[in-house]
């Protein structure tokens, strides 16, 4: 009734059938659900696949991403907090110094360089996430948005797969459907080397290369965060392996 469509065409909707529903039926449905800004674009990407639309359009991709000269220098001037680049895997393709520190278990353990992979099959990431389950909820709807925005992204239906075949846990959010969007927020961690840390977040979408985002991790300017943050990056300061320009082989989601 709110969205002002007979229940017969709503529940031929509910049941997955998007083939010819309109953008104004759509947009009636998300006002009378209330989706959020995620939701709503994840019901649009549903509908648009349903109805055969324009996939992107790819460009040739060498196996290893590698990050152009600019977008290095951009990575290594950020000093005073983690900072690096992911596509909407949740691969992390490149960092600065700092951010390869903060996120060292990610690499070097079931992770593979993968935030999702790291959170369900590394055990590590129940320390490093003081709030896992909420951390886990948030990997996995950034996951489903992504799938709504290419769903013939065969590295994304592997990923997917391995997960849900390995983790119980996954499995389960898997299956609730959830989106959202990763703009901004705060966020607690416990890393091994310093303790417990607050830090805020923006990503901001790399116009260059659609699809790939670029997160930026700051603490509260004099409070305890900030210190511990400084003792991580003294510690960084000690390896001087430079910011990885690619951090494993893979095909780019990159799109036109």
């Amino acid at each position: 009734m709110l969205a002002d469509v007979s229940p017969e065409y709503y529940a031929k909707i509910e049941r997955g059938n998007l083939v010819g529903v309109s953008d104004s039926v759509l947009e009636s449905i998300s006002r009378a659900l209330q989706l959020d800004d995620a939701e709503r674009e994840h019901l649009f990407d549903l509908a648009r696949a349903a109805n055969g639309g324009a996939q992107p359009v790819r460009r040739p991709k060498p196996k290893t991403w590698v990050a152009r000269e600019s977008l290095i220098r951009a990575l290594e001037v950020i000093v005073n907090g983690p900072a690096f680049v992911r596509n909407g895997r949740m691969d992390i393709l490149a960092t600065n110094a700092l951010g390869r520190a903060f996120y060292d278990e990610v690499f070097d353990g079931p992770g593979q360089g993968n935030l999702a992979r790291y959170c369900f099959l590394d055990e590590r990431a129940k320390t490093f996430y003081p709030d896992w389950e909420a951390a886990a909820d948030v990997t996995v709807a950034i996951l489903r948005t992504e799938a709504g925005h290419d769903p013939r992204d065969k590295q994304l239906h592997d990923l997917v797969g391995e997960l849900s075949t390995l983790s119980d846990a996954f499995r389960t959010r898997w299956g609730a459907h959830n989106v959202r969007r990763h703009g901004s927020g705060t966020k607690n961690f416990h890393h091994r080397e310093v303790g417990g840390i607050t830090l805020s977040y923006e990503g901001l979408e790399l116009t260059a290369e659609p699809g790939l985002s670029f997160l930026i991790y700051t603490a509260e300017p004099g409070s305890p965060s900030e210190q511990r943050l400084q003792l991580l990056a003294s510690l960084a300061a000690t390896v001087t392996a430079p910011p990885s320009r690619a951090l494993f082989d893979e095909t780019t989601t990159t799109k036109d």
